[in-house]
């Protein structure tokens, strides 16, 4: 399966964004807003560094 690099690029940059936007802007999101989206950023991110390994693995092929 190939996947179109500038895709991933863009959701790399995305995710460790939203992780940024989510640790500067702690103390102004919801209690109830804040362990959702530390979840979803938190997956989001993981899938991110994943994808940076999974294209690191596969740049000589």
């Amino acid at each position: 399966m190939q996947l179109d690099s500038s895709n991933v690029v863009i959701f790399i940059i995305l995710a460790f964004s939203l992780g940024i936007v989510l640790i500067l802007g702690r103390n102004s999101i919801p209690d109830r807003l804040r362990r959702g989206m530390a979840l979803i950023a938190t997956l989001l991110i993981c899938f991110a560094f994943f994808l940076i390994v999974y294209f690191l693995y596969n740049m000589g092929a």
